[in-house]
C-alpha cells in the first residue's frame, strides 16, 4: 500500500509533534516532486517549515530553483531535516526558530531573510495551532488568545514587514482551511482564524495589487501533519481523512504545487483567489 493511501493509526503526541514518530510517515514529496526552474533566483519565507505542508513546500521551492527561510517553532531536527532537503537541491536554507505569535518576532523573520537574501519574493504563512474541544466552557482563554496570535495575527504582522521589500511580481500564500467554510464544533479557535486568513487574502490582494503584489489563499482540507496527532483524541486520529469523498487523508506532497503555481511566475494573473485541496469537500 502507497504512503498516500495508508491509513493513519491511533497515536498521540504532545504538541507541536514530530515527523518522526508518525505512522505512517508523510510523503513530502522527497522521493516524488521534480522542479523545472519555475522560480529559479527567488527568495522565500515558509513559516511552520518544519514539517507537514510547510516542509513540502520548502521542499518543492528549492527544487524549483528558490532559496528558503525556514521558520519554524522549536522542532529542531525536523526543522534540519527540511533545510537537507533545501540544500540537497543546490538552494540555501536560512533556519529561525521561535514563536510567531509574537509580533516582535515576526518582525525578526523578515529581517532575518533581508538579510540573508536581500529581499522577500514569496511569504508562505503557514504556521498554525488548533487543539479540539468537546465544549466552548473548555476551550481556556489563553488558547483562544494564543490560537489566533498564531494562525491569524502572525500573518498580518508578517505581512505588514515584508511588503516593503517585496519587489513586483511577488506573492504572499496564506494557509487557509476547508474549516473557515465547514467549521468543526469541535475547532471553533482554529476555524474562525481559517476564515480570517482567507479573508485577508481576499482583502490585501485589493490592497497590494498596485505595488504588483498577488496575493492568495490554500484552503486543505485533511492533510496527515504533525498537527493532527497532537492535537486530535487517538479514536479520531485513526479515522482522518475518511469523511471526504476521496476517502483518505492528503499527503503534504500533494498540496505543494499549488503553492509553487501561486509562487511562481505561472500564476501571474492570479490574485484574490482561493484554491481548494480538500480531497472533495467544496470551499464557499
Amino acid at each position: 500500500m502507497s504512503e498516500q493511501t495508508s491509513q493513519p493509526q491511533q497515536q498521540q503526541q504532545q504538541p507541536p509533534g514530530e515527523t518522526s514518530e508518525m505512522t505512517p510517515t508523510p510523503d513530502h514529496g522527497e522521493d516524488s516532486y521534480t522542479g523545472s526552474g519555475k522560480m529559479t533566483g527567488k527568495a522565500a519565507i515558509i513559516t511552520g517549515a518544519d514539517s507537514g505542508i510547510g516542509r513540502a513546500v520548502a521542499i518543492a521551492f528549492a527544487r524549483e530553483g528558490a532559496d528558503v527561510l525556514i521558520s519554524y517553532l522549536s522542532e529542531d531536527e525536523d526543522a534540519r531535516e527540511t533545510a537537507s532537503w533545501v540544500e540537497k537541491a543546490g538552494r540555501k536554507a536560512v533556519l529561525v526558530p521561535g514563536d510567531v505569535s509574537d509580533p516582535a518576532h515576526c518582525r525578526s523573520i523578515v529581517g532575518k531573510a533581508v538579510e540573508e537574501f536581500g529581499r522577500v519574493d514569496v511569504l508562505v504563512n503557514n504556521a498554525a495551532f488548533q487543539m479540539s474541544h468537546e465544549t466552548l466552557e473548555e476551550i481556556p482563554d489563553e488558547e483562544w488568545d494564543h490560537t489566533l496570535a498564531t494562525n491569524l495575527s502572525a500573518f498580518f504582522h508578517l505581512s505588514k514587514a515584508a511588503v516593503p521589500h517585496m519587489p513586483p511580481g511577488s506573492s504572499i500564500i496564506g494557509s487557509s482551511s476547508v474549516n473557515s467554510d465547514m467549521p468543526k464544533p469541535t475547532l471553533i479557535p482554529y476555524s474562525v482564524t481559517k476564515a480570517g486568513i482567507a479573508n485577508m487574502c481576499a482583502s490585501m490582494a485589493q490592497l497590494l495589487g498596485p505595488k504588483g503584489i498577488r496575493v492568495n489563499s490554500v484552503a486543505p482540507g485533511p492533510v496527515w501533519t504533525p498537527l493532527i496527532p497532537s492535537t486530535m483524541p487517538p479514536e479520531e486520529v485513526e479515522t482522518f481523512g475518511q469523511q471526504v469523498p476521496l476517502g483518505r487523508a492528503g499527503q503534504p506532497a500533494e498540496l505543494a504545487p499549488v503553492y509553487v503555481l501561486l509562487a511562481s511566475d505561472d500564476g501571474s494573473y492570479i490574485s484574490g483567489a482561493r484554491y481548494a485541496v480538500t480531497g472533495g469537500n467544496p470551499i464557499l
